[in-house]
């Protein structure tokens, strides 16, 4: 009867299971758990005992499932699926946000009303609670948090399941993640032929054990839990040598195997669609026919796809290879870095559900294999995450035209702004349907900011275009700032390539704002062409100042230049300075500051003094959509401006 065994453990018979899940419904709770449809095993809704698989178990091989029905009638007997627990904490669509602009320019944004109904998972494996702890140290361990996640979190309890079935896919065992169920559950059972051995991991399991009709287990019963376990870890064994695989996958970037396996690659995000740690997502955006109601969504997104790295400027993982090592070194090394965690369970739903059955645990046993000594893993923290993401609607007050396809837009805010610093921050610039836009803050003033935009798409050239009363979203700012601080006492050299200007204005207006606290300052712009320049008449005022170097060149020049023609790095053949003394702060097209980081380097600079501002694709700004992933770091949180030591590697590497 209820309440006369240890409430630390307990076996609960076979046909009492259906309480158990009476009791979860009592509780006002929607019950998800295993069902059979369409020839897998999928979480769905769970009402009785009959909806679970009796019977059913699993054969899994690379690019193979299938579902085998047996006589023994046991309700857990399969390996995972193609779905996971994630589905219902971070779905794959999330309405994000309403807009709406008036026939006068003003925009609003509401966020959308949500509820959070409350839900059992249950039947939850060990790799799958491994898998929900990492979407808790990715959604709520940094300093951004993701409310509508951890709403969901909170609104669960978890059932979890011990696995005693493992799959031919299965390697949790390498990754320390199973089979054996050991944390982030409120209740666990294991599964035998009369019943069902139950222990409580939280005080909620305590108390739904207390109010089920359990029995002492015995002896005997214990001894074939351990007996289940032993036999799953001995059938799968420990196929990935995960000990120091960090580094051995870091060390192997240039592998030519890369290529070999994209030649199998379709590249169609299976891999990442079933992945139950993949956290990469899009926005997209929705609206009337007059553009003047619109809504926006969160989807889930796949780093295979072709479109994930494109940025104005062009693409910056173009071949699949490149794609194919971004996932996995992310997966199984760079995630360490952000996350102080591997971002893999070892579930092997990456395995199974590959339809050309591309085996991750022989790719990393061939790209990287272990050493006859093992490695440790380097585990670092990740920058400050971004200090906003909220939008404040600004009012643009003046639209000034700088080349014919840029403009400078100033900004301003009721009750003014109190960032307290913005040298290379940035911030995400929306519009009712448009989407975020990430753009670098080319001026702060204390009633507001200016930003300037080139036209490079539908997006950017519908910002650049508003005029003055118009109305605008900006969240930020976000990301590093330019370290003016460490060019204190310091010969200051600016480098800058097109509209890599704008992100280093701040820094000069600060070096004017307090000259005293610099050594000699050098400015060095280049442009494509005299009508390429942007801020043409403040460059012409700082020429005109005698406490700083200006030099301006141009790619191609036309009748009316009278100036410098070659690239930027040429301005650096005759000037006159030490490098022991300097510190570089460069910002443009990725060449041009792999270039001139390598000139700067000839001229004594060590790459703890020359920092670059690295653009990618960003539509989250605060390291949760993934687009921005370079290595081990986050453009948008970690960066955009980095050290060319911090960076090492990374830097100038093709398809990073």
């Amino acid at each position: 009867m209820v309440g006369t065994v240890r409430t630390n453990i307990g076996l609960l018979p076979r046909g009492e299971l259906q309480s158990l899940l009476d009791l979860l419904r009592e509780d006002g709770r929607r019950i998800l758990g295993p069902t059979v449809d369409e020839g897998a095993i999928v979480y769905d809704d769970v009402t009785s005992v009959a909806d679970l698989p009796a019977g059913y178990r699993s054969e899994q091989a690379p690019g193979q499932f299938r579902l085998v029905h047996g006589e023994n009638g046991r309700l857990f007997d399969y390996a995972v699926g193609p779905t996971s627990w994630k589905r219902f904490v971070f779905p794959p669509t999330l309405p994000l946000s309403l807009g709406r602009r008036g026939e006068d320019g003003e925009v609003s944004f509401d966020r959308v009303p949500r509820e959070y109904p409350k839900l059992a998972f249950l039947g939850v494996r060990a790799c799958e609670l491994a898998a929900l702890g990492i979407e808790d140290r990715v959604f709520l361990g940094g300093a951004y948090i993701d409310e509508d996640f951890r709403a969901r979190r909170q609104a669960a309890i978890v059932v979890a399941v011990q696995c005693v079935a493992p799959a031919g896919t299965c390697f949790c065992t390498s990754m320390g993640t199973g089979p054996a169920v050991r944390s982030g559950h409120d209740l666990a059972l294991t599964e035998l032929d009369d019943g069902f051995v139950v222990t409580a991991g939280t005080p909620a399991g305590v108390g739904l054990m207390e109010r089920l009709p359990l029995r002492e287990p015995t002896a005997d019963e214990l001894e074939a839990v351990s007996d289940a376990l032993a036999a799953a870890r001995e059938k799968i064994g420990d196929p990935v040598a995960a000990n120091g695989l960090h580094d051995r996958l870091l060390a192997k970037l240039d592998s030519p195997l890369w290529a070999e396996v994209a030649e199998r690659c379709t590249a169609c995000g299976n891999c990442t669609m079933v992945c139950p740690t993949c956290f990469c997502t899009s926005v997209a955006h929705h609206s009337d026919l007059d553009g003047r109601n619109t809504s926006s969504e969160r989807l889930w997104e796949s780093c295979f796809n072709e479109g994930f790295g494109k940025v104005a400027g062009g693409n910056f993982r173009p071949r699949r290879q490149d794609r194919y090592r971004q996932w996995l070194t992310h997966k199984f090394a760079t995630w360490i870095d952000q996350f102080g965690t591997s971002g893999c369970v070892g579930c092997g739903r990456c395995v199974t559900w590959c339809p050309v059955g591309i085996d991750v645990r022989e790719e990393l046993m061939a790209i990287a294999p272990p050493p006859a000594a093992p490695l440790t893993a380097v585990r670092t923290e990740s920058a400050e995450a971004a200090k906003s993401a909220r939008p404040r609607v600004f009012r643009v007050e003046a639209n000034r035209r700088e080349t014919p396809d840029t403009t400078t837009i100033s900004l301003t805010v009721p009750g003014g702004i109190d960032w307290t610093t913005t040298h290379g921050e940035f911030v995400m610039a929306t519009l009712p349907g448009i989407g975020n836009l990430p753009i670098s803050v080319a001026r702060r003033r204390p009633d507001g900011l200016e930003l300037t935009i080139r036209a490079a798409g539908p997006a950017t050239t519908l910002m650049s275009a508003l005029e003055p009363g118009a109305e605008i979203g900006i969240a930020g700012p976000m990301g590093v700032e330019w370290p003016l601080e460490q060019a204190h006492g310091r010969d200051l050299i600016v480098v800058a390539g097109g509209m890599g200007l704008p992100p280093l204005r701040p820094v000069l207006d600060e070096v004017f704002d307090h000259r005293d606290r610099f050594g000699a300052v050098r400015l060095y712009y280049g442009a494509r062409t005299p009508a390429d320049l942007v801020f043409k008449e403040e460059l012409a005022a700082w020429s005109a100042r005698t406490d700083i170097e200006v030099a301006v060149t141009v790619d191609r020049a036309d009748a009316t230049w009278l100036g410098r023609v070659g690239i930027v790095t040429h301005l650096f053949d005759q000037a006159r300075w030490e490098g022991t003394k300097a510190i570089a702060f460069v910002c443009g097209p990725e060449r041009m500051m792999q270039a001139s980081a390598n000139t700067l380097a000839a001229r004594g600079l060590t790459p703890d003094r020359v920092f670059v501002s690295m653009e990618r694709h960003m539509e989250c700004g605060v390291g949760l959509c993934g687009h921005c992933q370079m290595g081990k770091f986050f453009a948008c949180k970690d960066g955009p401006v980095f050290s060319l030591a911090q960076l090492g590697d990374t830097f100038g590497r093709e398809g990073i």
